[in-house]
């Protein structure tokens, strides 16, 4: 028997969020490693499928909101206990020999509300009970400092690995959006700190290319995009396929005339790099993690509004037609920087 590891990854099986993305990729680059000493334990929801696939190379337990409350909490000491994400709410009932804390983001911490005090509460609880604390970007890490007390632990920044590890069939996919027209292509949860909005605007002043937006659109935010659509008479260039298969969005990565990403939240932000696996010219807000991740294989916007952001996206396309070779060559070393199997090997030392 080796070291007992407990994975509190409930939500991997959710793959259209940051989070399960980032749960499963992990999991999957574990199972793919030779670690014997270490043994296991990952708590999911419904996890039969993620079980399946990668099979006896875990030992598994189920997740059910009741672990949410004390009396319930898992009263097992594990030699480590790793809590995948900041906003986990199920804890360990006893002290663990050893508890580490991976923190992507604290955007939470920026509203003063009644739900996001008793987050931050929780937050604090987590990092005292931490003897090792992980974070996705050196901007997550000043980003937690800029708001919390931070206790002195020990601390390591481990970035995220690129999500598209192969290249799918697409041939096939049948896309519920029209793509006879040159398309620009976005991907992401449906939250304010996305941005879509500031891509609509510019829409109506750029009537030669299409906007496709991928994501759960049935949320508040999705609400006020289609309003935003309807408002500037989009109806017909601008369109939201709601959630996307991992086909699909390999499909309108593959196609699109350039990726846009103007996030003003993000601890990381997978969907840029995914983009560049394909080359394609990916153009981001030069805020939060954003320029630590794209470096200098992407393109930036300093502000939102709609012509300065049509100029900077003018001016990269022609840049990147121009020297096409090049700046596809920079684009995808860039996407391959980032690997979930480095990943899993600095957690597993982390671990040991």
């Amino acid at each position: 028997m080796g070291k007992n590891i407990f994975l509190e990854a409930h939500n991997s099986k959710n793959l259209t969020s940051g989070f399960g993305i980032f749960n499963y990729s992990l999991l999957k680059a574990f199972s793919e490693l030779e670690t014997p000493d270490l043994d296991f334990y990952v708590n999911l929801k419904r996890g039969k499928k993620i079980q399946e696939e990668l099979g006896s190379r875990f030992f598994y337990t189920k997740y059910n909101e009741l672990q949410r409350h004390w009396l319930f909490r898992p009263k097992k000491v594990f030699d480590v206990w790793h809590s995948l994400n900041q906003n986990i709410k199920v804890e360990p009932f006893f002290k663990q020999k050893k508890y580490i804390l991976t923190v992507h983001d604290v955007n939470f911490a920026e509203a003063d509300d009644p739900k996001n005090r008793k987050r931050c509460k929780l937050f604090r609880e987590k990092m005292q009970r931490a003897d090792l604390i992980t974070y996705i970007s050196q901007y997550a890490r000043d980003h937690t400092y800029e708001f919390f007390d931070v206790p002195k632990r020990e601390e390591r920044i481990i970035y995220n690995g690129n999500p598209v590890t192969g290249f799918l069939e697409t041939s096939d996919f049948q896309p519920n959006v029209p793509v006879n027209i040159p398309y620009f292509y976005t991907v992401g949860d449906f939250l304010e700190k996305k941005n879509f909005i500031s891509l609509v605007r510019m829409m109506k002043i750029m009537p030669d290319f299409n906007l496709i937006i991928s994501g759960n659109k049935d949320k508040e935010y999705g609400a006020k995009v289609k309003e935003e659509i309807m408002k500037e008479k989009l109806q017909q260039r601008v369109f939201l396929t709601g959630k996307v298969s991992e086909q699909g969005k390999q499909y309108f990565m593959r196609n699109c005339v350039a990726f846009l990403f103007p996030s003003v939240g993000e601890g990381f932000g997978l969907p840029p790099i995914e983009a560049m696996k394909f080359g394609k010219p990916v153009f981001l807000a030069r805020r939060a993690s954003l320029p630590e991740i794209g470096a200098d294989a992407a393109f930036y916007w300093d502000d939102f509004d709609p012509v300065y952001m049509k100029e900077i996206l003018e001016n990269g396309l022609n840049n990147f037609s121009a020297q096409e070779d090049f700046y596809s060559k920079k684009i995808k070393e860039r996407a391959d920087y980032f690997s979930w199997t480095r990943a899993a090997k600095e957690y597993i030392d982390c671990y040991r």
